[in-house]
C-alpha cells in the first residue's frame, strides 16, 4: 500500500453558506477527511450519484430544502450511508425529528472539532461493522472452523509463527505459500487478529471461484444502473475491508487483466468503481495466500512480475505436514476434540495404534485432510476411541508390508519394472514402493548410519525418520 497517510473515510459536506462550507472542508482534511462539498439538498443527491461517500453532514436549515428531508430521501435511496445533522436551532423537538428521519445524530453550532471528529468516526464505524454483517450473513465466511488458532511446536511450523507475529503489527503486504489444505486461511486470521486492524473488517476472497466477466464488481462494486443487470449498489470486497484486511485467497490463479486493476489498487490506493465518476481510495491490508510456485508463474508471462514484487513484501513458507510429524500428535488431538464437541458426544481417546497409522501417512491433503479424516471416523465409529482411519494407501498390520510389491509385478532387468497383466497399477502405491526402495539403499550405502543416509537423500534426519516409520523400515536391518 501507499506510504501517505490513508484517509479516515470521505465526508459529503452540505450547507448553502459557503463560509461556512469552506471551514467546514478545512477543518475536515486537517483532521485526515477526505470531503466532498453540495450547498443544496439537490446537489447533494447528484455528487452521491456520482462519488460514493461514508457519511453526509448536513446542516437543518437550507432554501431549497431543508435537512429532514434530504434525511429522509438519503435513508430511502442510500440506506447504507449514515447522516449526521448539524444545526444552529438545537431544540428537543427538532432532534427527535431528526432522529426519527433517521439521522444517525446531531450536533448543535457552533460544533466543537474534536466532538464533530469524534461523531463523523463513529458513523464511518458504525458503517463498516454494518458492511461486515451483511458480509457475513450472505455468506462471506463458510468456513465455521476458520476462527481456530494455529497449533504446531515443530521448527518448521515455529518459523512460521515467528514470522507471522513479526508482520502482523505492520502494514506489509503479507504473501503465504504452500500446498492446499496447509492452514493459510488460519495464518492469515492470526495475522489479522494481532494487527492493529483487528477491530476492522476481515474479509476472504477466493480468487479461483470468481468469473473474470464478474471480477471488477466483485472487488470494487458498481453503482446501480451502471450496466445491464445491475438493479441495485453494490459494495466491492475492497470497500467492504476498508481499514481492515482483505484476504486474497489463490492469488496466483488470476486472470492478467485482473492483475493490473489490483495493482493499481496496491500502488495508489484507489480503484475506480463501475458508474462513478471520482475514484474511491481505501485503506486496506493485504494477505495474499497461493499454492502456485508464483516465480515460476512470473518466468512464463502468467503472473506479472510488478504484482508479485507488490505481493512478496513479507513471504511466509507453510510447511506441509509431512513436514511436521511433530505436530500431527497435537493437531489430530485438537480436532478429536472440536468434532467431538460438535457432534454432541464425549471427546474420543487417540490410541497409540491410530497414531502409528497417522505417521505411518504422507497426507498429501495436509491438515485438512486430517481433519477430515477424523471427522469421518467420529461419526462411522461412535465409541469412546477414535476408530479405524479410512487411509487411502495405508495397510494395516493384516495386509502386507507397505512397499512390498503387490501380486502382479515381478522385478524386470535394467532401472525399471514392467507390470504384468491386472497388475495393480494405483500411481500413489507405485510410487510408496519406489520411495521405500530408495531408502533401503540409502541405508545399505551408508552402512545403516541415520545421518548419511539423509545426507544421501538430500533431506535431514527429522524427516528421514516420518519416512522410516512410513515403511515401518528399521535402520539396523536394513544396512
Amino acid at each position: 500500500m501507499p506510504e501517505r497517510t490513508p484517509p479516515r473515510g470521505r465526508v459529503l459536506v452540505v450547507e448553502d453558506e459557503a463560509y461556512v462550507r469552506a471551514s467546514l472542508r478545512d477543518l475536515l482534511r486537517a483532521r485526515g477527511f477526505d470531503v466532498d462539498l453540495a450547498e443544496s439538498v439537490a446537489d447533494a443527491f447528484g455528487s452521491l450519484a456520482r462519488s460514493p461517500v461514508d457519511v453526509v453532514l448536513t446542516d437543518l436549515r437550507m432554501p431549497d430544502s431543508d435537512g429532514l428531508d434530504l434525511v429522509r430521501r438519503a435513508r430511502e435511496s442510500y440506506p447504507e450511508i449514515p447522516v449526521v445533522v448539524l444545526t444552529g436551532q438545537g431544540t428537543i423537538p427538532s432532534a427527535v425529528a431528526c432522529v426519527k428521519a433517521g439521522a444517525t445524530d446531531y450536533i448543535l453550532k457552533p460544533a466543537d472539532p474534536d466532538t464533530l471528529e469524534v461523531t463523523l468516526d463513529r458513523a464511518i464505524e458504525t458503517r463498516a461493522l454494518r458492511r461486515e454483517v451483511d458480509y457475513l450473513r450472505a455468506g462471506g465466511e463458510d468456513d465455521p472452523e476458520a476462527a481456530g488458532v494455529p497449533v504446531g511446536v515443530s521448527p518448521a511450523w515455529s518459523e512460521v509463527m515467528k514470522k507471522a507475529r513479526a508482520a502482523a503489527p505492520s502494514d506489509a503486504t503479507v504473501l503465504l505459500l504452500g500446498e492446499s489444505g496447509t492452514g493459510k486461511e488460519l495464518v492469515a486470521r492470526m495475522i489479522h487478529r494481532l494487527s492493529r486492524r483487528a477491530r476492522g473488517p476481515y474479509v476472504r476472497v477466493n480468487c479461483a471461484a470468481i468469473p473474470i466477466e464478474m471480477w471488477e464488481s466483485e472487488f470494487f462494486g458498481h453503482r446501480k444502473g451502471s450496466f445491464t443487470g445491475a438493479a441495485a449498489d453494490r459494495e466491492g470486497r475492497f470497500r467492504l475491508a476498508h481499514r481492515g484486511t482483505l484476504f486474497m485467497d489463490e492469488v496466483g490463479t488470476m486472470p492478467l487483466a485482473a492483475q493490473a486493476k489490483i495493482l493499481r489498487v496496491l500502488q495508489d490506493g484507489e480503484f475506480d468503481r463501475l458508474g462513478d465518476e471520482k475514484p474511491t481510495r481505501v485503506d486496506v491490508r493485504i494477505v495474499a495466500a497461493t499454492n502456485c510456485d508464483l516465480p515460476a508463474e512470473v518466468a512464463a508471462g502468467r503472473f506479472r512480475q510488478d504484482l508479485f514484487y507488490r505481493l512478496n513484501v513479507v513471504r511466509v513458507d507453510l510447511p506441509p505436514l509431512r513436514d511436521r510429524p511433530d505436530d500431527l500428535p497435537l493437531l489430530a488431538k485438537r480436532f478429536a476434540r472440536q468434532i467431538a464437541a460438535r457432534l454432541g458426544r464425549p471427546e474420543a481417546e487417540i490410541g497409540p495404534e491410530v497414531l502409528a497409522e497417522m505417521e505411518a501417512y504422507a497426507w498429501p491433503g495436509n491438515v485438512r485432510e486430517l481433519q477430515n479424516v477424523i471427522e469421518r471416523a467420529l461419526i462411522l465409529n461412535p465409541g469412546p476411541a477414535l476408530g479405524p482411519l479410512d487411509l487411502p494407501g495405508v495397510q494395516g498390520p493384516a495386509g502386507p508390508e507397505p512397499g512390498a510389491p503387490p501380486a502382479g509385478f515381478e522385478p524386470a532387468s535394467g532401472p525399471t519394472r514392467r507390470p504384468q497383466a491386472g497388475a495393480e497399477l494405483n500411481l500413489r502405491t507405485a510410487l510408496g514402493r519406489r520411495e521405500r526402495e530408495v531408502v533401503l539403499e540409502a541405508l545399505k550405502r551408508s552402512g545403516g548410519l541415520r545421518k548419511e543416509a539423509a545426507r544421501l537423500l538430500g533431506i535431514d534426519q527429522r524427516n528421514l525418520g516420518y519416512y522410516l516409520r512410513k515403511h515401518r523400515i528399521d535402520p539396523d536391518r536394513a544396512s
